[in-house]
């Protein structure tokens, strides 16, 4: 199981309805799209960071081994904005207002990644994929979303399998064998996982597959109280926001 995942079943708020923390954490990421970067964005992000290490208990290193990865993405993507190809200056030259507007996006992505986060380390994917088909949402798709969700946890176990099998045969002794131990990898993790879909397609039609996967999805009713709570702290967000723009900018 990935590490988002285990916090996520692990969650304090694992128990609440999906809709109740998408709210939350969808509404923090439009909002941080939405207001201004400064201070909006900023706002939200201190928010969200609050909210992730405080009420929904998600622990700290957790929490940064997610975000720095598309926080890496995010330090990539502005950089481009920081210089200005062609003109007067020559071939390349540093744009005018570049660090203003690297930081602004920056400040945008990164809060927005924060507000996906909160929904993901609270909400399993176990949770949340039945429950589209009741909101509606069309039962292929989620049958194959949910087959898809759980082969990639068994295709990843069989993957660290495997190289623990290399390691202990002495597999990565060098560039030369870590090479062939890579290929044989490859090469096992394919064949397997077609050989666990054969057999998921055998197990499935054995037991009468007609199209649709019934799982059972934990009791679960939307908090009156929780939503209109995070609500009411979007919308303080987005009045302090408009209040402070004046004076700071």
């Amino acid at each position: 199981m990935l590490p988002i995942d285990a916090a996520a079943h692990s969650s304090r708020w694992r128990r609440r309805h999906p809709v109740d923390k998408a709210v939350l954490g969808f509404g923090l990421t439009v909002l941080a799209i939405s207001l201004p970067p400064w201070p909006g964005a900023a706002l939200v992000l201190v928010t969200a960071l609050a909210v992730l290490l405080g009420p929904a208990g998600v622990p700290g290193r957790g929490l940064w081994r997610a975000y720095r990865v598309p926080l890496g993405f995010c330090v990539t993507g502005v950089l481009p904005l920081l210089v200005q190809v062609g003109g007067p200056g020559g071939f390349l030259t540093a744009a005018e207002g570049g660090p203003v507007r690297a930081g602004e996006l920056l400040l945008r992505t990164s809060a927005a990644t924060l507000g996906v986060l909160l929904f993901a380390f609270t909400t399993p994917m176990s949770d949340l994929l039945p429950r589209l088909v009741r909101a509606g949402g069309p039962a292929p798709v989620v049958d194959v979303a949910l087959v898809t969700y759980r082969m990639s946890f068994l295709l990843l176990d069989s993957v660290r399998r495997v190289r623990q099998a290399q390691a202990a045969r002495l597999g990565h002794t060098g560039r030369a064998a870590a090479w062939r131990s890579l290929g044989g990898l490859g090469a096992t993790a394919f064949v397997r996982a077609f050989d666990r879909a054969a057999r998921l397609q055998s197990g499935l039609a054995g037991r009468g597959y007609d199209g649709t996967l019934r799982v059972l999805v934990p009791e679960a009713r939307v908090s009156v109280r929780f939503t209109a709570a995070s609500v009411a702290l979007l919308a303080a967000l987005a009045g302090l926001t408009l209040v402070l723009e004046g004076p700071l900018s």
